[in-house]
């Protein structure tokens, strides 16, 4: 009986192991180069404010890293962050959805995220693995770039 018993936990154990999912994330190296790359960027295209801040966030839309030149506004680090955050969550650019807003879309901004140009998922190998969030650039559109530009740093 009792060999009965083991047998069948050990079945229920291996199958729902078979359940499970695997998902790739980021890094804290990852997240560094990530924000170095979107940082390189943001110079190359005279950011103001000694540059934007920059979030990273994981899969789940946890904050991974955030970086606030301490020029920029204090705000802007939980907007980056939020931004970040937003672009995981709904498996796309932010912008998507400020210009869904823009187009009448009220019932977004209710929802809870911040819907602002300047959050863009990470993607590699065709997987959404993290975000990042720009915010305090010249303006939407630089943070969007910045945040493009991140978003393309090679990392596995």
């Amino acid at each position: 009986m009792k060999k009965i018993i083991f047998l069948l936990l050990l079945s229920s154990c291996i199958s729902a192991h078979a359940q499970t999912a695997s998902n790739k994330t980021i890094t804290l190296e990852a997240a560094k180069k990530i924000i170095a790359e979107a940082r390189k960027y943001g110079a190359s295209v005279n950011a103001p404010h000694g540059g934007p801040s920059i979030a990273v966030v994981d899969r789940g839309g946890n904050l991974i890293l955030v970086e606030r030149p301490e020029t920029t506004f204090a705000g802007s680090a939980m907007v980056a962050y939020e931004k970040a955050h937003t672009a995981v969550m709904f498996e796309q650019p932010t912008q998507n959805m400020e210009n869904a807003i823009k187009g009448g879309r009220t019932p977004l901004i209710t929802v809870g995220y911040v819907m602002l140009e300047g959050g863009v998922p990470i993607i590699v190998n065709g997987e959404i693995v993290g975000a990042i969030g720009v915010s305090g650039a010249a303006n939407s559109a630089q943070d969007v770039e910045i945040a493009i530009a991140g978003s393309k740093t090679k990392i596995d």
